[in-house]
């Protein structure tokens, strides 16, 4: 025997099934929209990158080895002018020193110049002789060495005669 109570139990049952049926299809349908939605995304996304791979890269490879080349001739350029500067540079250097060297000799000459002209007589007497002196001793120098350079050769064939001297006495006394 079904009662009332199981009848009504039953329906509240079924309706609570439908219900939870037409919630969990509500759910389907609002995911099913979501995933439409992130598919129609997506699609535009991938045409996107589509229409970018068969154009769009390659305007930019274009583009990117044009700055490629544009950077390699910015860094020969560099490259000579860094050289062109550090030549100038090392010039302009000698070139100062060379005025330097010249300056100091010049303004050491005019010292002693004038630290001549404010000594006595006596005393520039001693400097013009130590002057004197000392170009002799360049002469005396050089002469010395050139001697010494004879007396080497007339030592070398001497010796060479020696030698000579000494092979035929030994010749004439294997004879």
């Amino acid at each position: 025997v079904v009662t009332r109570d199981d009848v009504e139990e039953s329906l509240k049952a079924v309706f609570q099934f439908v219900k939870d049926k037409e919630q969990l299809l509500q759910d389907l349908r609002s995911q099913i929209e979501e995933t439409k939605k992130i598919i129609a995304e997506k699609q535009r996304e991938r045409d996107y990158w589509l229409e970018y791979k068969n154009v769009g890269s390659q305007i930019h490879a274009e583009k990117i080895s044009s700055l490629e080349k544009d950077i390699a001739e910015v860094k020969c350029e560099l490259e000579r002018t860094e050289e062109y500067y550090r030549e100038a540079l090392k010039v302009v250097k000698e070139e100062n020193q060379k005025l330097f060297d010249r300056h100091m000799k010049l303004l050491s000459e005019e010292a002693l110049k004038n630290a001549v002209g404010y000594l006595d007589k006596h005393c520039r007497r001693e400097i013009e002789e130590n002057e004197w002196l000392k170009e002799e001793v360049k002469i005396y120098r050089k002469a010395h060495s050139d001697l010494e350079a004879s007396v080497q050769l007339l030592e070398e064939e001497n010796t060479s005669l020696v030698a000579k001297l000494i092979d035929i006495k030994l010749q004439h006394l294997s004879v």
